[in-house]
């Protein structure tokens, strides 16, 4: 508590009166003095005594209670302080700093961290601390701010607007001077890519401060997948292609070997996330002869804009001879050739609709689609009653591929499809909508024919009739086949009996066919939200195996996953830097990609002093090395004026504002009304006398 006196006047008419009358009767006196006119002495002790009155000045005396100044000190948490003695110097300047400013009963010291866990990954966001840090201080209180850090500050206001309010911003680096480092930059990278198709990405390797004319290795893992090496021109931007191998995130990872002088091999490492998309999904659907499904398959593709359909229906077959001449037939000549010899390989999937053996394609066309489903093509065969007879599809080369042998019977009854148990756990029919699960009717309509067959191969995902197979999936080389055996399922498009899921259901098998990430049956994979990454397991079997999760960094930690009814295995994990993560089972790989691809925070890992000087000179704030000044022992803190010096080669300064709350007032008159009277007619009394003689 302190106490303060001072002079304040509560004049009895408004300046605007007094002033006027002051300054005539003072030009009136001046008169006099310069005519030497007797008495002017005592009528100017008579004016002073009137004009003071009249000003009404009193003694007001304050009793004050000091205000703490505040000090904030930002330690800086991000990935890059890990780098030599950074993290070390770190907490001992923080300790001392600390240790000094809590001896000063007029400050109150407050501490922050920041760009550890605060949510901004790959970004140190020094300033953003700063600011929630006195949000609830007056800035008259702000005695200034000290950030330790290496430099690598990623959010100082543009211009450093608004730091001049907060007193001098002090920074204490951690590194050292003149530090060495390689690094490996993405100069350009696509984010999209055509499936089937390269994209470029250029890269560029640089030697800090130097440079270098030389090469190094570069290493690159698409996919997680094998390493292949390439050489770099150092200092130098290279462009290297890369195919697009399937749909959703392609990950490539780069690394480039050590260089002499390493701060960190944390930026040696880069990593490209190219999202592969189809250009247009090319299906020849081959119509075997026309019947009431057949509009079903040709809706069903051409409502897509994404898929170009080729779509022949043999309505007459090379045997038929009815005397119609040449010239009166308006059928469109099959191109055989064309498509399963020259273009067939420009084909994505090839969809067969009650094709039944007529002469049209010969063995050899027919053992060109069996090679190409082998080759990485996608087969569909929607069996109807030929399928039964020895016209099947199945008695040509094409049956190699099919993984249902018909028995010769087709049964001609109502049913509902039903999905298998496997089906429940497989992605093309897990939680259909309609299906009644285990123990309950599906709620679809029902089919009225099915062609029998024994699976030879390949997974029953749904049964029919007195739980025959329905359809099946397989793999066969590098592609996929799927055969229904049924030709009933347009009845779900008309609506027969309630109808069924049929858009969705040849929807998830076209995409299964494809190839599509989403849609694999047995697959470890991830998905990121911000920092969590979401771990998934889909397996047709039972798997209870923990997974092992390995950071970017290189630590490892397991994670036991949570299965559902569907045979889809789960667990959640916050990531703390970021970077890319990889999750193995054993067999399969994933990866997570956490944060920016490629943070800022890694791209330059030398220690600066530029970024954080635009703050130091708006502030008045100094820039000291903490490694040259034993790790802070050697720097002063001292209390400065608020337009001194705040900063100099061994001290920092913060601001003494010497603000206060008044917490009592006491006022006592200056010029009693009775001694006033007394002087005025004192002195106009000894002025008249004067004047007399």
């Amino acid at each position: 508590m302190t106490s303060a006196t001072s002079i304040a006047f509560a004049p009895l008419v408004p300046w605007a009166v007094l002033g006027p009358l002051i300054a005539l009767a003072a030009a009136v006196l001046l008169l006099a003095a310069l005519r030497r006119a007797r008495g002017t002495g005592w009528r100017l002790l008579a004016l002073t005594a009137l004009m003071l009155a009249l000003a009404n000045p009193s003694l007001v005396r304050e009793e004050r209670d000091p205000i703490k100044d505040v000090a904030v000190v930002v330690v800086d948490d991000s990935p890059s302080q890990d780098v030599g003695r950074r993290r070390e110097r770190t907490e001992a300047a923080l300790a001392r700093l600390r240790g000094r400013l809590e001896e000063q009963p007029d400050l109150e010291l407050r501490v922050v961290r920041a760009g550890g866990d605060d949510g901004a990954l790959g970004e140190t966001r020094l300033f953003e601390a700063l600011e929630r840090a006195v949000a609830d201080v007056p800035r008259r209180r702000l005695a200034g701010a000290v950030l330790v850090t290496d430099g690598q500050v990623h959010d100082l206001p543009a211009g450093a607007r608004g730091l001049d309010t907060m007193g001098p911003v002090h920074t204490l680096l951690t590194g050292e001077r003149d530090e060495a480092d390689r690094r490996l930059t993405v100069v350009q990278a696509p984010n999209f890519g055509i499936v089937g198709r390269e994209v470029t990405v250029t890269l560029r390797v640089d030697d800090l401060p130097e440079g270098s004319d030389g090469e190094a290795m570069l290493t690159v893992r698409q996919d997680g997948g094998e390493a292949r090496a390439y050489r770099m021109r150092v200092g130098a931007d290279q462009q290297l292609a890369f195919p697009v191998e399937h749909g959703g995130q392609n990950v490539l990872e780069f690394e480039v070997e050590a260089a002499s002088q390493e701060l960190t091999l944390a930026n040696n490492r880069a990593a490209v996330v190219v999202n592969g998309v189809r250009d247009r999904l090319r299906v020849l659907l081959v119509s075997g002869e026309p019947h009431a499904g057949e509009r079903t398959w040709r809706n069903l593709l051409k409502v897509d804009p994404g898929v170009d359909l080729v779509h022949f229906t043999i309505l007459r077959p090379p045997e038929k001879q009815d005397g119609t001449p040449t010239r009166e037939l308006s059928l469109i000549a099959f191109p055989i050739r064309e498509l399963f010899e020259l273009k067939i390989d420009e084909f994505d999937l090839i969809i067969f609709d009650r094709y039944q053996r007529q002469g049209v394609l010969p063995q050899l066309y027919l053992a060109n689609i069996a090679e190409f489903v082998r080759q990485g093509g996608a087969l569909l065969e929607a069996g109807g009653p030929s399928f039964a007879t020895p016209l099947s599809l199945y008695r040509t080369p094409l049956g190699e591929v099919l993984p249902g042998e018909p028995t010769g019977e087709v049964i001609e009854q109502g049913f509902h499809p039903r999905v298998t148990e496997t089906g429940r756990r497989h992605p093309v029919t897990a939680g259909l909508p309609g299906d009644g699960g285990a123990d309950g009717a599906p709620q679809w309509g029902r089919w009225l024919r099915q062609i029998e067959a024994r699976p030879t191969s390949g997974t029953v995902v749904m049964e029919g009739a007195e739980g025959r197979p329905l359809l099946i999936l397989d793999r066969v080389g590098e592609g996929r086949v799927a055969q229904i055996m049924s030709d009933q399922i347009w009845l779900w498009s008309r609506g027969y009996e309630g109808g069924g899921p049929q858009a969705e259901l040849l929807r998830r098998l076209a995409h299964w066919l494809m190839k599509e990430p989403e849609l694999e049956e047995n697959d470890l994979r991830t998905r990121v939200d911000g920092s969590r990454i979401t771990v998934e397991r889909r397996s047709l079997e039972p798997d209870d195996r923990p997974v092992t999760l390995t950071g970017p960094d290189g630590a490892e930690r397991e994670l036991e996953l949570t299965e559902d009814a569907t045979g889809l295995a789960s667990a959640v994990v916050v990531a703390d830097t970021p970077g890319i993560y990889r999750v193995t089972d054993g067999e399969r790989m994933a990866l997570a990609v956490v944060g920016a691809v490629n943070p800022p925070e890694f791209a330059d890992l030398r220690t600066t002093e530029e970024a954080m000087r635009p703050a130091a000179e708006a502030s008045g704030g100094g820039i000291l090395w903490l490694a040259e000044h034993g790790d802070g022992d050697g720097i002063e803190v001292r209390r400065t004026d608020a337009d001194g010096t705040q900063a100099g080669r061994d001290w920092i300064g913060l601001r003494a504002n010497g603000d206060y709350v008044v917490t009592g007032v006491s006022e006592a008159p200056l010029v009693p009304a009775g001694l006033v009277l007394l002087l005025v007619v004192g002195a106009l009394m000894a002025a008249w006398r004067r004047e007399g003689r």
